[in-house]
This record gives C-alpha cells, structure tokens and sequence, in this order.
C-alpha cells in the first residue's frame, strides 16, 4: 500500500504501517481519554486519562496487527505465500496469494475474527481477575474492559457476511464447498459486500442530516466497505479470466536480453538505445539469465563509475527474481510476485525462454472479454 512504512518483521512477515495510523490512534486516544475513562473512572487527573488513552490506542493498534498476523499464519500453513501485512485507518491488509480451496478460504478467513475474539476475551477476563484487588477502580483495569470490549466488537463485526470483511470470505468459502463454483460464490459475497456498504453510507448519511458524530464513522465504514467489494467483483473477474491460462500461454517470447558483464557505459552506449523495456533480463557467459536490470537503476550509477560498474552489479540477483515452469499455471506463478509490477521470467530447464509482465496480464484479460468471432 502506497504510503506505508516497514516497521520490521513477524515470522519472516514484512509489517508496514500506513500515515493514516496516526489518524486512528489519535481518535482512538482521544475517544478514550476525553469520553470513556472520565465517564468510568471520574476524579483522575488530565495527565492520567491522556497517558491511559496513549497506552489503550496502541494496543488495539497491536490488537489489528494480530488479528491480520492470523491470518497470514494460517495461509502459511496452507502453503500460501504472503508478502506483507499492512496497518491503515480503517483496519489492516494482508497481501497473499489466492488460496486453492474452500477450506483454506474459511480457516484462513476464520482466523482473524477468532483472533480478535480471543483477545477480547483475555482483556476482560484480566479485568475481572484483577478488579476485586483494589478498593476503587484503577484507571489501567479500565482501559482493559475497553480493550476487551473493542476486540469483541472488531471479531463480531468482520463475521458479516459481506466482502471485505472476513465473514464474506467465510461465506465465499461455504458456497464454493457446496456448488463447487469459485467464482460464483465470490460473485454472491461481492454483492452482497456492495449492497451492504450502500445502506450503511445512507444511514451515515441520514445520522449526519440529523447532527450525529456517528454518521462519520458509518459513511467512511460503508463507503470502505462497497468500494472494496467493487474492486474484489472486478478482481474475481480478472482471476477468473486468468485461472485456466498457463504459463506458456501467458509469456512473450523472444526475450530482449543484456549481457551482465557490460559495463553502465557499454550498455547506454549500445543496446539501452533499442531498448523497448523499462527493465531487462540480463544473461552471463553461459547464456543463462542471471537477474533484471531495471533501466532507471543505471542513471543512479555516477558517470564517473560507468566505464568500471557492470550491470550485473545493478541488478536484481536472480534468486530474488519471480521465475516460472512453461508448464505452471499463471495464477500460481503471479501469486510469487511481491508487487503490483509484473516480471516473471520464465526458465526451462535453467534456460530464458520467456518473460511475462503486466502488459501480458491485461493482454490474455483483454482477449477473455473479447473472444474471436467464429463463423457458422
């Protein structure tokens, strides 16, 4: 997600935190510190409630990262490849390929919520362990049931049965078992992700019309919520033209090709002129691919160094490189791509035979679309 910072890993999970976080934890903070503590446990000092605010803020914050750390565990275990798990204001996001079948959809999905759940139910269950210890009630014992209460709230509001949400995954993964139609059963949580999110927009509307603070929050909630269940209709459209399509199907070929003992000074020179690509696969002596080369990296290379720097030097080694059978399915070798920019390059038998990138995804969901005509 754009904006995003990397705050450092869990379990091999790169964890990235939105600018927007601090939105959140700042109205977090303030729900707690200037309308819930003072209300629960009059009498305290200013300093007290904004402190206790603080504290409470980052752990429903840490309570988010858990809930998404859930389910990237669990895709893990169905040998599902996760890139990262990203914290913005209205939740967090888990990028990981698709899962195979209905059951890894719903533990996968499940995961989350019951996370959350479980939290919930530590936090209060501290609360009531530790309140009978002390005469009045302490501040942080507060801050706990509020805790609690906001995890049990955050577990049973992403059981609906609405994309994006978790329970719509669930209830993808129900109506795939039984008709045996992935892609109608998105279909059906979509709409229904859609339908849902217009309604609660218009009662934010209406409690808006009407001076309520609570209309806010429902219009961000529901716009969030029919906005993103648009982009998954159209993301379950783009997969299922890309689902029974192969690898060899999808690749252009011939590769255009640089050698990776070039000098900088060589290559611009020389082949960087002819160059229809923003990045190059490079080859060694061997004519084996030995990584890509993106074409912006070189004007970093100081001039003074172009004549002694190779291109191999720049390179993306070809062991961080998304790479690719001829014979896999497209869909399972776009699940190994870390990023929106699409480079697989496509190896057979050690050798480059082929190279697929977002100009072939848009080709193959163009040409799904649109089939030949055939005569009768």
């Amino acid at each position: 997600m754009g904006g995003s910072i990397e705050i450092g890993q869990v379990l091999g999970i790169s964890v990235r935190v939105h600018w927007s976080v601090l939105i959140l934890a700042a109205l977090l903070g303030y729900n707690i510190s200037w309308q819930v503590l003072p209300l629960w446990v009059p009498g305290r000092s200013t300093s007290a409630y904004i402190t206790a605010g603080f504290v409470g803020a980052l752990l429903l914050l840490l309570s988010l990262m858990i809930h998404e750390i859930a389910h990237s565990m669990v895709a893990r275990r169905f040998g599902i490849t996760v890139q990262e798990t990203t914290l913005w204001a209205l939740g967090g996001v888990t990028e990981m390929g698709t899962p195979r079948s209905p059951r890894a959809t719903f533990e996968i999905a499940a995961s989350g919520p019951l996370a959350s759940l479980a939290l919930g139910g530590t936090a209060l269950g501290g609360a009531v362990a530790l309140r009978p210890l002390h005469g009045a009630w302490p501040i942080w014992v507060a801050v706990l049931v509020w805790l609690g209460a906001a995890n049990l709230v955050l577990g049973l509001f992403n059981l609906v049965p609405v994309t994006p949400l978790d329970g719509g995954r669930l209830l993808q993964a129900v109506l795939w078992s039984r008709t045996g139609d992935r892609d109608r059963a998105e279909r059906a949580a979509d709409r229904g992700g859609r339908t849902i999110g217009l309604l609660i927009v218009t009662l934010g509307a209406i409690l808006l019309f009407r001076a309520a603070s609570q209309g806010v929050w429902l219009l961000l909630i529901g716009f969030f919520i029919a906005v993103t269940a648009e982009m998954e209709r159209r993301r379950a459209v783009f997969g299922s033209a890309l689902r029974e399509v192969s690898v060899a199907d999808a690749m252009s070929s011939p590769v255009q090709t640089a050698p990776n003992w070039l000098t900088v000074d060589q290559f611009l020179q020389t082949s960087a002129q002819y160059s229809r690509h923003s990045t190059l696969p490079l080859l060694d002596h061997d004519g084996r691919p030995s990584g890509l080369v993106a074409l912006h990296s070189l004007a970093a290379v100081p001039i003074a160094q172009r004549s002694t720097v190779r291109l191999g030097d720049t390179a993306l080694p070809l062991a961080q490189c998304a790479v690719a059978a001829p014979g896999e399915q497209l869909t399972e070798a776009l699940d190994r791509v870390p990023t929106s920019s699409v480079k697989v390059l496509v190896l057979d038998d050690g050798r480059l035979v082929g190279i697929i990138t977002n100009h072939d995804i848009v080709r193959i969901v163009q040409r799904a679309r649109w089939p030949p005509l055939r005569m009768l």
